[in-house]
């Protein structure tokens, strides 16, 4: 096992997983939103914003694009009419947020870093 890891994070002059990931994940934002979008198949922009206490309309939107352009998160803009299931009402444009494949297979590992977390403390 420590031979594993060691071979893992020194592997000369390529960058190592391990960091490349946690460049992509890391920041006090960016796993909160993968968390949050994971408990649904996809949420509005102030949707996301109201379930996330203490993020700023610029920090959001910046880590969304972020997420956006590294593939862990669906940006879907509806520029037509969408008829709400089961209502009388219509949902004017909007663009909804959900994670993608990759980001679904991210889930698993960051569920046991959760567990992780919870028992340092």
């Amino acid at each position: 096992m420590e031979n594993k890891l060691k071979e893992t994070l020194h592997i000369g002059h390529e960058k190592c997983p391990i960091i490349h990931a946690l460049e992509i994940i890391g920041g006090k934002w960016r796993i909160p939103i993968i968390w949050r979008l994971s408990a649904e198949k996809s949420l509005r922009y102030n949707e996301l914003k109201r379930s996330i206490p203490g993020i700023t309309n610029i920090m959001l939107t910046r880590s969304l694009q972020s997420l956006e352009k590294n593939g862990l998160v669906k940006r879907v803009e509806y520029t037509h009419i969408k008829k709400a299931r089961n209502a009388t009402k219509n949902f004017p444009p909007h663009v909804e947020y959900s994670l993608t494949d990759i980001c679904q297979d991210l889930m698993p590992a960051l569920v046991v870093i959760n567990e992780w977390g919870k028992n340092l403390s």
